[in-house]
């Protein structure tokens, strides 16, 4: 049978979220429900990051956060996290062009000491080659943890209060969200998880407060551009309210007068 092939769903050009996180959830699942192993799906998923990346570039999204490793991924087996650290490797290096041609910066957050020497060799150059890009940030969450953000930037916060730099009345909410690596693009405006699950499961808990969530089926290595659009899509249709009364008025995407179905962008490979 052939597959039936999904329209592309129209989404605003002036109302697009800034920041865009996905929890890339199902690597392991997809593998299983071929018979193959969970490797075989660490691998496809790491083409699915590829696809989705070209894809908000082209959308003209201003930044793009994937949660690729937590600090609980340290505990599975260890040939699993072998293989995740040499796929992650393969990736910025396969990507470096790409991702400098296009304007695109590269950022990473967590706990980075805990990464191995062949990541950071190739990681840390080209964190540094794409600073001045400007088009957009990509960010990998790598041995990240939302709680433990706000632990390190309460950290920091006290012992400027103890060493006397702060006051305390200086710690504020504003205060430690300046301290926390995953907010300088921004607050997440939009926050996606595929797999099926339905929870947050430590990403981004303090920008969190007022993101719009959207909750897919689809297997992280199944993950198109088509689904993009469509958690865009729903995105726009929302009434963002940040705890105040609402217009009453839910935004109509489809009736937009600019919209996107694609742009032209100039992509090395």
């Amino acid at each position: 049978m052939i597959p039936t092939m999904r329209p592309m769903p129209f989404v605003e050009a002036r109302n697009l979220p800034s920041h865009v996180g996905i929890i890339m959830d199902g690597n392991g699942r997809w593998a299983q429900l071929r018979g193959d192993a969970r490797v075989e799906g660490h691998r496809e998923g790491s083409r699915a990051v590829r696809r989705i990346v070209r894809t908000a570039r082209r959308l003209g999204l201003k930044a793009l956060t994937l949660y690729a490793f937590s600090e609980q991924n340290w505990e599975r087996p260890e040939e699993e996290v072998e293989t995740l650290m040499i796929l992650l490797r393969d990736f910025l290096l396969s990507e470096r062009d790409e991702l400098l041609d296009n304007g695109i910066r590269l950022n990473a957050i967590g706990n980075l000491g805990r990464l191995p020497g062949i990541v950071r060799a190739v990681l840390d150059p080209l964190r540094k080659e794409s600073a001045s890009r400007a088009e957009m940030t990509l960010t990998l969450a790598l041995s990240y943890g939302g709680r433990e953000e706000i632990a390190a930037a309460a950290r920091e916060l006290a012992t400027d209060v103890a060493n006397g730099k702060l006051r305390p009345e200086d710690v504020t909410a504003e205060a430690l969200h300046g301290r926390m690596p995953s907010l300088r693009v921004g607050d997440p405006d939009l926050v996606i998880r595929t797999g099926g699950e339905r929870r947050i499961s430590n990403f981004l808990l303090y920008g969190l407060a007022y993101a719009e969530l959207h909750f897919t089926d689809a297997l992280w290595p199944d993950f198109s551009e088509v689904d993009l659009y469509e958690a865009i899509a729903s995105y726009q249709r929302r009434e963002r309210r940040f705890g105040l009364v609402g217009k009453g008025v839910v935004p109509n995407a489809a009736a937009a007068v600019g919209v996107i179905t694609g742009r032209k962008l100039r992509l090395v490979g």
